[in-house]
């Protein structure tokens, strides 16, 4: 046994002592691979990568299901029990009206379009976040209400599969929170493609103070120069990881450690994510909020070469007007929302991003035309919308799109499209259009079986304006 007065050195110059002080997990990675995937083989890697991208994609997901009678398709002509007590305005956009309570984007409608013939079959909030999120307008086979890796996967995953890249900067970014009902909700990771395509999932509050992610900081004492010496170390501790995770396939381990150093050794992520470096005026003009602050940070992101970032407005279903529909919406949500993505649209304009940037903001369906949603059902209350994918509303800036311009239309009530329907296949063929990806491309499960991407059409009205 080794005198006291000796002591143990590893080749990179770390002590048993300090090795123990730094402790298994963090020399090992396991802060940021387990955010880049916990469970699940790896498909295969495709053979070869299509051609660069040519944008990059803010959506912003309005979880729970805005009402679109309410925001961008109101029915001044309709009955009370349908069109509400919200009032339409002019915008700068020559015959686009939207609601009152959306000024500051009304005087931006030049710079946006709106699509108001969305559809799908499926009313409830996890099949309809699948829909939305992953492109698809029916649920894969072995899917169900429940995040499982039997799912589609998200745009940030398809783009992982199809162009990896290892030099330190995510394909894609989740933000600011992680949706679920006590179980996930489907369309927030790679699904059947495996953990090892899943994408940055970040779920600490960027309005927080001292706000940071931790797993892509270096630990106190460690710099880049020194962290390839980390790795050697690692090599050293081989031995010691059957015991941390038995059930781990050690090759999928591997590929999420090799991320984790390209991502801590990347000053570009690293910078991105300081978002107490912006001014504060920039701050205040997007909502010192989660929301506000989760859109400058998606803006700093893609500046930073994230192709696809997504920033949820709340929690899990906080759109989820089933009461007080008009207070909520008028008090809570639409202020925050109009302050937030009209600071955005300007911030991107002003930066010259909003050209190669496509926004793309939706919830997963809308509300029913007529208030107090399904009468005899238990979600009814008279001054609430109940859920509805008969007819919604999808909204669509920069990137290219020809703004100031309404596509499609829906009924009298806002029921069903009364135009050519659009549906949450056409959104992820748009999406993969932006990112300069076949929407048809094939990728491969995790048995390798084929796949066609998405089955929808690039909704072309958006671009030219026809």
């Amino acid at each position: 046994m080794a005198s006291n007065s000796t002591v143990h050195r590893h080749t990179v110059g770390l002590s048993r002592r300090e090795a123990l002080q730094v402790g298994y997990s963090g020399l090992l990675g396991l802060g940021l691979p387990a955010l880049l995937g916990k469970s699940a083989n790896a498909g295969d890697e495709p053979q070869a990568k299509p051609k660069r991208r040519n944008k990059s994609v803010i959506l912003i997901f309005l979880t729970g299901a805005p009402s679109h009678l309410d925001m961008f398709d109101l029915k001044p002509e309709a009955p009370a029990e349908v069109r509400g007590i919200f009032n339409s305005i002019d915008t700068s956009a020559p015959g686009v009206r939207i609601c009152e309570h959306l000024p500051m984007l009304a005087a931006r409608a030049e710079r946006f379009a709106v699509i108001r013939s969305m559809t799908h079959d499926l009313p409830g909030h996890e099949q309809a976040t699948h829909f939305v999120l992953t492109g698809i307008d029916r649920l894969p086979l072995g899917a169900t209400h429940m995040a499982s890796r039997n799912d589609w996967p998200c745009y940030a995953s398809a783009l992982n599969f199809l162009r990896p890249r290892n030099d330190g900067i995510p394909n894609g970014v989740l933000l600011p929170t992680y949706l679920h009902n006590g179980y996930g909700f489907s369309g927030q990771d790679a699904g059947f493609l495996g953990a090892k395509f899943d994408p940055l999932h970040v779920k600490q509050d960027p309005n927080a103070d001292g706000f940071r992610v931790d797993s892509l900081n270096l630990p106190a004492g460690l710099t880049v120069t020194n962290l390839d010496n980390r790795r050697q170390l690692l090599a050293e501790v081989d031995s010691q990881r059957a015991g941390i995770d038995r059930a781990r396939n050690l090759n999928e381990f591997d590929s999420y450690q090799q991320q984790a150093f390209t991502m801590l050794s990347s000053s570009a992520v690293g910078k991105a994510f300081a978002i107490d470096q912006e001014k504060a005026e920039v701050r205040n003009c997007y909502g010192r909020h989660p929301f506000g602050q989760s859109l400058l940070l998606a803006r700093r992101l893609v500046q930073a070469g994230v192709p696809i970032v997504q920033a949820n407005m709340g929690t899990m279903n906080n759109w989820d007007t089933h009461n007080s529909n008009f207070t909520q919406l008028k008090d809570r949500l639409l202020p925050p929302l109009d302050r937030g993505v009209s600071a955005l649209l300007d911030d991107l304009q002003e930066t010259g991003l909003l050209e190669d940037t496509l926004l793309l903001m939706v919830g997963e369906f809308g509300r029913t035309p007529k208030l107090g949603g399904n009468v005899g059902t238990p979600s009814y209350v008279p001054d609430g919308r109940d859920h509805w994918s008969g007819a919604f509303f999808s909204w669509f800036a920069g990137g290219g799109v020809q703004g100031g311009q309404v596509i499609g239309a829906s009924d009298n009530i806002a029921a069903y499209p009364a135009t050519r329907p659009y549906r949450p296949s056409d959104l992820g063929a748009t999406v993969y259009h932006a990112l300069g990806i076949d929407p048809g491309s094939e990728i491969r499960d995790r048995v390798n079986r084929p796949m066609r991407l998405n089955d929808g059409e690039v909704i072309e009205p958006l671009f030219s304006g026809a």
